[in-house]
């Protein structure tokens, strides 16, 4: 029989909304004391009422210490549930993607909190970031082989939030074998090799798949510039879409090197130019070398990890698509990323309205973009939307 967690008054109002997540100040611990609650352990979430709400899994050491999988009270999170939501998972990635390139599982809006899956073909690279996964670990191993039956299975449990649940981090090759550690993939009819053992995160981010695409549709004949570029997703689609020049800039002399292999893939290394260093310092180069581009892609990691570090996330954004917007021609576009969900949604356009005005400029959006399909939102926990594109076109003041 499981342990019941009882809540506060009240509290149980965002649970009935559609949210997942219970916050351990929401806990009523007079009655159901949160030491009492292992990591990993399962419990039924109650109102104050005593009403069941679901079966959460736990971590009661974390601000947010329990996420809900069901919201029966009986429905545990097991094996054969993980092989249903792994096939529930995939059914809506293919109705989207033909290639059984995607995001297979994406956390809580897939029901299964703390884990990613992301699909190469006969590759599946799983992350797990939560003691309640890692207790599964051989479940979903299982379950993924009964789902997809890929040729080749990947631990990567090498990212940070690891080290806040108090997880080793490692990195193993469960299931088959690897050619050169890197997974074959096709996106928007373009061939890529993702370092899916040595790269960042699961190798590949296919969160900006569909922006991407728009870009695509706009780089025939232009000088493209891709910072952050990381292995060429931006950039080598860019080229191999039309773009007459790539540059691609990044702080990794080995993710250049995935660049070049990639864009030889696609037979388009003679378009590409790569130039390794600080995105910053890099930039500001370009541009003192005269160079100018039709189009820039800035692309950079997380600036706003955390909420207390939105300001100068913020002024990290508008500095960097500053020196960006500088280097366009006089009728260019900027395309302006974040992964920050932290960032609001009406912030990047109005870093951008702000730059505009300092430099000058005439700024119009034509385009705002989010993740694609494979990283599916659930609507009552805006953080699973965190992905912006804006598409900026910036002429000369009228």
């Amino acid at each position: 029989m499981l342990t019941s967690l009882r809540l506060k008054p009240k509290t149980e109002r965002r649970l009935k909304s559609g949210h997942l997540w219970v916050y351990s100040n929401e806990v009523d611990t007079a009655q159901t004391p949160l030491k009492n609650i292992t990591a990993g352990e399962q419990v039924v979430i109650e109102a104050a009422s005593g009403k069941p709400l679901g079966v959460a899994v736990m971590n009661p050491d974390q601000l947010i210490c329990g996420r809900l999988i069901s919201r029966s009270p009986s429905q545990l999170l097991d094996a054969s549930l993980i092989v249903h939501r792994l096939q529930v998972a995939l059914s809506s990635r293919e109705l989207w993607y033909p290639h059984q390139c995607y995001r297979w599982v994406y956390g809580d809006s897939d029901g299964l909190p703390g884990l990613v899956i992301d699909r190469f073909g006969d590759v599946a690279v799983i992350q797990i970031s939560s003691v309640a996964m890692e207790m599964l670990r051989d479940d979903i191993i299982d379950a993924v082989h009964k789902v997809a039956s890929p040729a080749t299975i990947v631990l990567k449990n090498d990212g940070k939030l690891r080290a806040v649940e108090g997880l080793d981090e490692y990195v193993d090759i469960v299931h088959g074998q690897l050619e050169d550690d890197c997974a074959p993939l096709i996106e928007n009819d373009t061939r890529f090799m993702a370092p899916v053992i040595h790269g960042q995160k699961t190798g590949w981010f296919y969160d900006h798949r569909e922006n991407r695409a728009q870009l695509n549709r706009l780089v025939k004949g232009k000088r493209v510039l891709d910072v952050f570029s990381y292995v060429g997703g931006w950039g080598v689609q860019a080229a191999n879409h039309g773009a007459s020049e790539v540059h691609c800039v990044d702080a990794s002399a080995q993710a250049l090197d995935w660049v070049e292999e990639n864009a030889a893939l696609n037979g388009v290394e003679d378009k590409l130019h790569c130039w390794e260093g600080d995105a910053f310092a890099a930039l500001k180069q370009l541009r003192d070398n005269g160079e100018r581009f039709d189009i820039v892609v800035v692309d950079p990691p997380a600036f706003i990890p955390r909420r207390k570090d939105v300001k100068a996330g913020e002024q990290a954004y508008k500095r960097i698509n500053q020196i960006a917007m500088r280097l366009l021609n006089k009728d260019g576009m900027i395309v302006a990323g974040s992964c920050s969900m932290h960032l609001a949604d009406d912030r990047l356009p109005d870093i951008l309205r702000v730059l505009g005005r300092e430099l000058d400029r005439e700024v119009l959006i034509q385009h705002v973009g989010s993740q694609g399909a494979d990283h599916p939102v659930q609507p009552a926990i805006p953080e699973t939307r965190y992905l912006k594109a804006v598409f900026a076109r910036v002429l000369p003041t009228r």
